[in-house]
């Protein structure tokens, strides 16, 4: 298991904390380069909808940060849209997912380049080796 620092593993809590609150599928927590956190759930609304990366890097965006650090996404997918959106913010911050109970499985760090499908390790279409998705993808509590 690939350990987190300080900063990261607060990420984590909050991404953790937002999964819990809203009883979703996932949970996000994103850093801006002021070092202000943002955490969100997923919006499951009929009228709009949203991964919780997407949710967080919007509650980020409208509040004025200018750039990204990294991101945690907790019991989320590789293929989340809301990717693009930290790369399209800031190419080079640190993504890393982990599974509901906090066990980090893949980091992601810097610009995707070319087709991200062919990127070894990213977008997987099958969660990792070994990953339970039915038990890891319960919700926090």
């Amino acid at each position: 298991m690939t350990e987190l620092d300080a900063e990261d593993d607060k990420l984590l809590i909050l991404a953790r904390g937002a999964l819990g609150r809203t009883g979703g599928g996932a949970g996000a927590a994103i850093r801006d380069t002021d070092g202000r956190t943002y955490a969100a759930g997923e919006v499951g609304l009929a009228s709009l909808k949203l991964t919780a990366l997407q949710s967080a890097v919007a509650a980020a965006i409208s509040s004025g940060a200018e750039g990204f650090e990294a991101a945690v996404v907790v019991a989320g997918r590789f293929s989340d849209p809301g990717v693009a959106a930290v790369r399209e913010v800031s190419a080079t911050a640190r993504i890393v997912f982990t599974d509901a109970k906090g066990a980090v499985f893949e980091v992601v760090e810097g610009p995707i380049e070319g087709d991200p499908a062919q990127r070894p390790g990213f977008l997987h279409s099958t969660p990792p080796e070994g990953f339970d998705l039915e038990t890891e993808s319960e919700v926090f509590e």
